[in-house]
């Protein structure tokens, strides 16, 4: 816990907790979803929640692509390695999301009964097109997971698969959109209200940003009045955005601001968002863990490069599989309920034997707030 200690003695971080407690009257409560997984994780593991004033509620969102990642996408990557024998690449997190009958891919690379897949760890989607290479004999997909951070990367070798004439390479495309995300959180009115304390504003994500912008929130705020404040990872960085959040309630403004201003322009990165606009376009729904179908919020192949896609390359169906109904993963991510509300947190279900996919990646609400010891929180 060594930074931890460092954060925490810091006189940055506590001349800002002064001015949180100073500006957030206590004639209100404040409440602030932090889209990003990245965010929740820093929360927990620097204690932030614990130097905010207890009328000052941070709400953690669906914001880790692993944990929104639905069951019937990971049946399709395992159906790729089992049944139909390809090399199946991923990053490392997707290994242990929970699917149907009790299998992931870590399972089926494993054994299931006579049945074994060949199914591979990789730390970028340039080493699944390596291993392509290597492999000429065998078929090899990529499943492709996360925001708009990680997209660029997948369209980079879909362009290169084509240049180098490859036919054993494809991608099962399971990127998806933040702001389609946020919408869906806004105009719901479960999550809307949070029960009987209103959902104030948004800590927007910084890595995302860099890609797509600043420019893209302004929606949020004009159609529902609902300030956003994009930060960077640190743990200063959160608690200057809460303070920005808290001055923009107190004051009746809606507006996005960036205090991630050394990475996050208003426009964004442009060339990245031209190469994702010419490898893919948008799906007309896709379904979210804990959201349900999402209109317009995920991406697909465009039909030129349709021969890159695993789901036209291979006879793949997708079908829509509900969470063990024990796990509340669905509501943690939708913001309506904490960790410490599943009756299964820090018992049945551990980062070592996960039961819902929040529980998988370190940035998952629930692998932050066990591995760093926050069941006791109660804001």
């Amino acid at each position: 816990m060594k930074y931890v200690d460092e954060f925490r003695d810091g006189g940055l971080a506590r001349g800002l907790a002064v001015a949180i407690a100073a500006e957030a009257s206590p004639a209100r409560r404040y409440s602030f979803m932090e889209f990003c997984g990245g965010h929740t994780h820093a929360i927990s593991r620097y204690g932030v929640g614990d130097l905010l004033p207890a009328h000052v509620r941070m709400v953690h969102g669906p914001g880790c692509p692993v944990c929104v990642l639905p069951i019937g996408r990971v049946d399709m990557a395992i159906a790729l390695a089992l049944r139909h024998g390809v090399i199946l690449c991923t990053y490392g997190d997707c290994l242990r999301v929970p699917a149907s009958d009790g299998l992931s891919l870590m399972k089926a690379k494993a054994g299931v009964g006579n049945m074994r897949g060949d199914v591979r760890m990789v730390y970028s989607s340039a080493d699944a097109l390596k291993i392509a290479q290597d492999n000429p004999g065998r078929q090899v997909v990529f499943f492709a997971i996360g925001f708009e951070t990680t997209t660029p990367p997948t369209a980079v070798v879909i362009k290169q698969a084509a240049a180098l004439g490859l036919d054993n390479f494809s991608v099962l495309c399971c990127h998806v959109l933040t702001p389609s995300a946020i919408s869906n959180i806004l105009e719901s009115p479960e999550v809307r209200e949070l029960g009987t304390v209103p959902l104030d504003g948004f800590i927007g994500p910084a890595h995302v940003s860099t890609v797509i912008g600043s420019a893209p929130y302004e929606f949020f705020a004009e159609e529902f009045r609902k300030p956003v404040v994009i930060a960077g990872f640190e743990p200063l960085d959160v608690m200057q955005a809460i303070l920005m959040l808290v001055r923009q309630v107190n004051e009746g403004r809606a507006e996005v601001e960036n205090e991630f201003a050394r990475a996050v322009t208003r426009e964004g990165n442009l060339k990245a968002q031209n190469l994702v606009s010419e490898i893919f376009e948008l799906r007309r729904a896709f379904e979210w863990r804990g959201l349900g179908l999402v209109p317009y919020s995920a991406l697909k192949i465009r039909r030129e490069y349709a021969r890159f896609d695993a789901e036209v390359r291979f006879p793949l169906d997708y079908r829509s599989v509900a969470d063990n109904k024990a796990c509340e993963c669905g509501a943690i991510l939708r913001g309506v309920k904490r960790p410490q509300d599943c009756k299964l947190f820090g018992t049945v279900c551990t980062p070592e034997n996960p039961i819902g996919s929040c529980m998988v990646s370190s940035e998952g609400a629930c692998a932050a707030h066990y591995t760093y010891g926050r069941y006791k929180d109660t804001q």
